[in-house]
């Protein structure tokens, strides 16, 4: 999964040199609205830091604000689109529309969230007869009972509970079973020894007493459940698989009848609960049975008040966004602050839009996309993945790796993919989703429970195979194995400042074609992606010699992020970024092909100083122009699949061929790797 984003900024302009000997005697005129142009950072060399060279103007003269753990590209495209939100949001409040209709929903939902008053006043109002329901609780049967009363309103203590396609039967949805229950982003929260991690270790059950003391106005009472709840939480997490190992597809695929879940452990009774949540389904995959086994051991050894203890807990943090300030700011102050670095919470209408977002995004879509995405410009970016698509045919064909017989089992794939561009052909209805005015926190719990049903009914439907997982606004990109697609919502396209005519094919192929749609369709062939059949079902269409190959060649990638220093002392991990960082390179050079067929690219001509392969090049490194704070990058190297964002800049460009010969980069440069060390997989 990738997010890109484009902006434009009138920052002051200057002329300068690449280090192609052959510009230097070019007298070509530096356009004032280049981008590309204006961002570089001249006294950083290409080859020794190609990100910095591309971004290091910008970032320098742009620091994080207070309300942010990054800034770049990223933040300004969500800044100009949830502007646009904003304003659909508040025409919407001013109507007094039929209950049930997506302006109805809308206006009120907004509304909820913006009124801090009522908010202030309901306090905890909207949560009393769930922590109710937990302090009757007297038995494990009980708890169990309420953990799957919890799971319809979207709290998931204990374990991941959700819907999805069969990764074998990809025409059949399914019950997921997952591991889960933890407070902490990732389970290395709970053991790893280095100073940020035993800072936020230490700080933890510090930040539990001090939210249930609010709750309770009892801090000797909450004092001795957050501890309990840390001891219980690390014993949760010590069952839990690390991130790469969550890759391996077949490992974390365990098909199970009814009754073979239930004999995981009797504590779960799992038949029951699924009756209470009207779960039909005849199968179920589990995705880390030894999990299940260890967690009915828990149930039986752990007592009845340390579990309400954490019920209450992770019911209280779920929510603490959408309730009065105390709890709020406390949220914030650990997972924001103390995690990832940010120093003061986003003014109050960009948080209601994101809970906005998760409750209602495709009535928004709707708006967004009539207003904000015209056909023609919905017409260049299906044209341009069309030819994404074909150069990367060709690549397959012409690869001295893999045989005959797997390219065309590839290229059969290849050409399977469904490619959904800019929105969705139909809307989810909400009309069923009982949103009021009357409370902001009562308005979540109605969208998690319509949610939740929404995925539940699902088990007694074909697959819908035209569904999103995303929304036209959201500024990222996917690729679903199980469908063989890639969706690319009309977001990611965004060029702040720019009418979309107005950016070049170079910097489109490079900050589009290669960070998106090339980067998607290569996720359909990585370590993963690849073990996915053209119909999305999990089967091995590969020779064994073919295989071994695949795998060597994605070693080499392993063993070269995992030598890169993060935080002069972190490193990044290699097996768990794996996939990413197949997709960025694949997309560098799958899109490069196809940009050399552009009539800019033969024409050769100079914008800005630059010659179309620079900036192509550039482009690709431009969307990525982000910076995050040292606690949030420490954060994504233990929970992220994705490298840090300057590595996902100079790892693959360092493997480019092509790169090296555009800016003259040689064996003194920092980022040179000899021809024979370079990764070449697509």
């Amino acid at each position: 999964m990738k997010a890109i984003y484009f902006s434009f900024f009138t920052a002051s302009l200057f002329l300068f040199s690449c280090t192609n000997e052959s510009e230097k005697n070019n007298t070509s005129t530096a356009s004032l609205a280049d981008i590309l142009h204006s961002h570089v950072d001249s006294s950083v060399k290409a080859g020794d830091d190609f990100f910095e060279y591309t971004n290091g103007g910008w970032l320098k003269a742009n620091p994080i604000p207070a309300s942010e753990s990054g800034w770049g590209i990223f933040n300004l495209v969500e800044d100009e689109n949830q502007t646009r939100i904003k304003t659909i949001s508040e025409e919407a409040t001013g109507v007094h529309a039929a209950k049930g209709t997506p302006s109805q929903q809308i206006g009120d939902f907004f509304s909820s969230g913006m009124d801090s008053v009522a908010v202030e006043k309901n306090d905890i109002a909207s949560l009393k007869d769930i922590f109710s329901q937990i302090n009757t609780c007297k038995t494990t049967a009980d708890i169990i009972n309420t953990i799957s009363s919890l799971q319809q309103i979207g709290v998931s203590p204990l374990f991941s509970l959700g819907v999805g396609q069969d990764m074998k039967i990809s025409d059949k949805n399914r019950v997921y079973l997952g591991q889960g229950g933890l407070g902490l982003p990732d389970r290395d929260y709970y053991f790893n020894t280095d100073a940020q991690t035993l800072k936020i270790r230490n700080e933890y059950p510090k930040h539990i007493q001090r939210m249930l003391t609010m709750l309770y106005q009892d801090s000797v009472k909450a004092k001795t459940q957050s501890e309990a709840i840390l001891k219980l939480e690390t014993s949760i997490a010590s069952a839990h698989k690390k991130l790469e190992e969550l890759r391996d597809p077949y490992a974390n695929y365990n098909k199970m009848s009814l009754a073979q879940v239930n004999a995981l452990g009797s504590n779960f009774a799992f038949e029951n609960q699924f009756k209470m949540l009207n779960i039909i389904s005849d199968s179920i995959i589990v995705g880390q049975p030894v999990f299940f086994q260890k967690m009915n051991g828990l149930l039986n050894t752990t007592n009845v008040e340390t579990w309400k203890a954490y019920l209450t807990w992770h019911t209280l943090t779920s929510f603490a966004s959408y309730l009065s300030s105390k709890y709020d700011k406390e949220n914030f102050n650990f997972y924001s602050a103390l995690l990832s670095g940010t120093k003061e919470q986003r003014p109050r209408w960009k948080r209601v839009l994101n809970a906005q977002e998760d409750a209602l995004g495709d009535a928004l879509g709707q708006l967004f996309v009539k207003q904000y995405f015209p056909e023609k410009t919905k017409a260049r970016y299906v044209d341009l993945t069309e030819k994404i698509v074909e150069s990367y045919r060709e690549h397959i064909q012409k690869l001295d790796w893999m045989s005959d017989s797997t390219k065309e089992k590839a290229i059969v794939k290849l050409n399977a993919i469904t490619k959904k561009v800019g929105n969705p052909s139909k809307w989810k209805d909400y009309s069923a989703m009982n949103i009021t005015r009357d409370s902001y926190c009562k308005n979540i719990m109605e969208s998690n429970k319509w949610h939740f049903n929404y995925e539940a009914q699902k088990l007694n439907k074909p697959v819908d195979r035209t569904e999103w997982s995303m929304t036209p606004q959201t500024y990222n990109a996917y690729y679903n194995p199980s469908n063989n697609e890639i969706v690319l919502p009309a977001a990611i396209f965004t060029a702040p400042g720019y009418k979309d005519e107005e950016i070049d094919d170079a910097v489109i192929y490079g900050y589009v074609g290669a960070s998106t749609i090339g980067h998607e369709l290569t996720h359909g062939f990585d370590d993963e992606g690849r073990q996915f059949d053209e119909k999305g079902n999990l089967k091995n269409w590969w020779s064994k010699e073919d295989e071994a190959k695949f795998k060597v060649k994605a070693t080499l990638l392993v063993d070269q992020f995992n030598k890169y220093t993060v935080l002069d002392s972190l490193h990044p991990n290699g097996k768990a970024t794996l996939g990413e960082n197949i997709a960025d390179l694949g997309g560098i050079v799958i899109a490069l092909d196809a940009f050399k067929k552009t009539k800019q690219y033969q024409e050769g001509k100079l914008i800005a100083g630059l010659t179309p392969l620079q900036r192509y090049f550039m482009g690709y490194a431009y969307g990525w122009m982000q910076t995050r704070t040292k606690e949030k990058l420490a954060a994504q190297l233990l929970t992220d699949v994705h490298a840090p964002i300057f590595l996902r800049v100079n790892g693959p460009m360092s493997n480019c061929d092509e790169w090296y010969k555009t800016f003259n980069v040689t064996a003194q440069n920092k980022m040179y790797r000899d021809s024979l060390s370079r990764v070449r997989i697509w």
